[in-house]
């Protein structure tokens, strides 16, 4: 179904797709086997059809479908639909959780607009192997659907102490304690803008000796979430938010 632009429309808006390669006016993009399929068989597209292109660089593109081989397809971008834009320099670090907790705060996390997804390796962590395609993937589905111009960066899991280590000196770290923190909104109100990052622990919480680690980097601002015990992935989403009101 197109709409009255002619764009390729799939349930909740125009049909976006994620490219890896450059955008340029009249120069055709191959489109991976996994998109082709989806266009063919699920959206019932045809040549001519538009859909919209981005790849986190050159914007975003109105481009020509081209359905003529079997199992390949390629879109040629015409013009350009956005210019590309900058979103919030925000990490989010959180210790692996299991497989579709996992998916859940890689697709809500991208749609609130973080920029690096950093999984995080503690002694609490139980699951200690993250499957980083998979984040990505579905980074780049969360990134077409919310209207994302750009997909986070999605990393290899690293230990805490090397995080620390290596902290860069401008980010901000917004550490979610479980104990002796002031209320999130309050404290971020009142801590100055710039790059940030998150910290989300385990399902069993960080150890004393990590949360003294982690608070004194001179730039951990530790907070709470609450009264509640909230499970990681609720956590994260809701840090996430409370970040997010704060900058506004």
């Amino acid at each position: 179904m197109t709409d009255d632009t002619g764009d390729l429309v799939e349930p909740g808006g125009r049909l976006r797709l994620f490219v890896e390669d450059g955008l340029n006016a009249g120069d055709a993009v191959a489109l991976t086997e996994g998109q082709a399929h989806y266009l063919r068989h699920v959206m019932r597209a045809r040549s001519g059809d538009t859909v919209r292109l981005f790849n986190g660089r050159d914007g975003e593109w109105r481009a020509t479908l081209d359905l003529s081989g079997k199992r390949r397809a390629s879109a040629t971008p015409r013009a350009l639909a956005r210019p590309q834009q900058d979103g919030p320099d925000l990490w989010l670090c959180f210790a692996p959780i299991k497989k579709t907790p996992a998916d859940f705060i890689a697709q809500k996390a991208t749609e609130l607009g973080v920029s690096v997804l950093k999984p995080v390796l503690t002694r609490r962590t139980i699951v200690n192997r993250v499957n980083t395609g998979r984040m990505r993937a579905n980074a780049i589905e969360a990134a077409e659907q919310s209207d994302r111009l750009d997909v986070p960066e999605c990393h290899d899991p690293a230990a805490l102490p090397w995080l620390l280590a290596a902290w860069p000196a401008g980010r901000a770290l917004l550490f979610c304690d479980e104990a002796g923190a002031p209320p999130a909104l309050e404290a971020l109100k009142a801590a100055p803008r710039g790059p940030w990052a998150v910290l989300i622990g385990p399902e069993g919480g960080f150890d004393a000796e990590e949360r003294a680690a982690i608070r004194a980097l001179p730039q951990t601002v530790p907070v709470t979430l609450g009264t509640r015990i909230l499970r990681a992935d609720t956590a994260a989403l809701a840090a996430l938010a409370i970040w997010q009101a704060a900058q506004a």
